[in-house]
């Protein structure tokens, strides 16, 4: 049973990533364009580095896994 409920979680998961994404346009806070997400223009490209929506997706993954793991 433990692989059937693993696969409804990630299921389950997908779910909900599809939707933020669908709708991620509506949203108020645009991830990967945070304030503080660091960008540097030069003269022939552009390097981008999302530290602040790398932060915040880190703390919300680990509450999930903590929540998960708590049983």
């Amino acid at each position: 049973m433990g692989i059937g409920r693993t696969l409804i979680y990630l299921g389950a998961a997908l779910v909900v990533i599809g939707v933020i994404l669908t709708v991620g346009d509506r949203l108020p806070l645009k991830l990967g364009r945070l304030p503080g997400d660091l960008q540097f223009r030069g003269k022939h490209g552009v390097f981008y580095f999302p530290l602040v929506t790398s932060i915040l997706l880190s703390v919300v993954f680990s509450l999930v896994m903590w929540l998960f793991g708590r049983r």
